[in-house]
């Protein structure tokens, strides 16, 4: 069989309107071509109260170890403003040797490049000892309920035994090459009411004015010095992301006040012992102020390191032989599908270049595309000899 041209793949990817959660066809898409390089194919599909279902797919070929696989997403965020785009962001365009369309960058070209590099290496290697399997879900980039991991409760079940995963995340800042992802900061977020008692601006004595509680809270926490930081990761950090105060008149003291924040951590903590400190602060604070207080918090992941082993000093390799770059390890940036991951098989991310990830003319290099083929082909050739 001809081996898939990576271009071409990530344009007819690029073309589903696969807004997070939305199918849009695009899982069904990919294991067709997938089933004709002779993967076996499952659709797995979760549900969960409050949330949309989601599609998601693994597909494995060969059923020997070690097995080798690959994680990424097809969901994509929203284009935005399409008034904003030089082109429709679901029909890809080439202009100066970039390939635009939502999902250029992150990440449907990255699969397109896994899976073109697939074709070639099994072109090249008709039988090889091992397996080579992809996970691929729809629920990256929005809540990440029914996606990865849902996918890795399944495969746990299912008695599936991964050996190392390649998470194909866009993860060079500015040149492919530059960085491999290793581990990832933990992500906390609250969301912080504090209740107060409504009066007139004139008598503040006869009211409890929720705005001053909430504010000397938020100081409060945005002063803590969680830690320096260690080797592996920076320092812990938290940010107010939203402060709400609803209140229609000038001359009343309001009764609620919200705050939501985003604490990013590192492995000196847990997102328990993260909310046992802030949760002592919303205490004593509202103790202060005699007012009540509640808060929601939602974990998107713990802090994890993978330590790096042969596997990864083996595509660090690879990297720096194509791109003539050595890729830093690092656990800089957000969180990824490696949260989930981890706890069935180590791995790492390599992926392109995230400068217009989410953006307007979300774009890739062809030359990294093309590249990234490369790497991956050849991550397979040296995993396998």
């Amino acid at each position: 069989m001809k081996p898939l041209n990576e271009l071409q793949l990530a344009k007819e990817l690029i073309k589903f309107r696969s807004i997070t959660p939305e199918d849009a066809g695009v899982m069904k898409f990919l294991e067709k071509k997938l089933k004709k390089l002779g993967f076996e194919t499952k659709i797995l599909v979760f549900k969960e109260k409050n949330y949309k279902p989601v599609k998601n797919l693994y597909a494995r070929l060969g059923n020997k170890q070690p097995n080798f696989c690959y994680a990424g997403h097809l969901d994509v965020v929203p284009p935005g403003n399409i008034k904003d785009w030089t082109i429709d962001p679901f029909k890809p365009s080439i202009k100066k040797d970039h390939l635009i369309g939502r999902g250029a960058n992150d990440m449907k070209s990255s699969i397109a490049s896994f899976v073109s590099a697939v074709s070639i290496f099994l072109n090249q290697n008709k039988k090889f000892n091992g397996s080579i399997s992809l996970l691929i879900t729809g629920d990256e980039e929005g809540d990440a309920i029914n996606g990865t991991k849902k996918v890795v409760e399944y495969l746990k079940r299912k008695k599936e035994k991964i050996n190392f995963c390649l998470v194909g995340e866009p993860t060079n800042p500015n040149r492919l090459g530059e960085m491999i992802k290793i581990g990832r900061r933990g992500s906390l977020t609250g969301k912080l009411t504090i209740f107060g008692s409504q009066g007139h601006v004139a008598y503040p004595h006869k009211a409890n004015n929720p705005s001053t509680i909430i504010i000397n809270i938020l100081k409060d926490i945005k002063d803590i010095k969680f830690d320096k930081g260690t080797k592996d990761f920076q320092p812990t950090n938290l940010e107010i992301t939203k402060i709400n105060i609803s209140n229609d008149a000038d001359n009343v003291i309001p009764s609620v006040a919200e705050a939501t924040f985003n604490v990013r951590f590192n492995n000196k903590h847990t997102s328990n012992s993260i909310k046992k400190r802030l949760n002592k602060i919303f205490s004593q604070v509202s103790k202060r102020y005699k007012s009540k207080f509640k808060i929601y918090y939602r974990v998107s992941g713990e802090a994890f390191l993978t330590k790096p082993n042969k596997t990864t000093f083996m595509i660090q390799r690879i990297v720096q032989k194509i791109t003539k770059i050595k890729p830093k390890l690092s656990t800089t940036g957000g969180t990824s599908d490696l949260r989930f991951i981890k706890k069935i098989s180590p791995g790492l991310e390599f992926g392109l270049v995230g400068k217009t990830m989410h953006k307007v003319d979300e774009a890739v290099s062809l030359k990294d595309l093309k590249n990234l083929t490369k790497i991956y082909q050849n991550i397979l050739n040296n995993f396998f000899k």
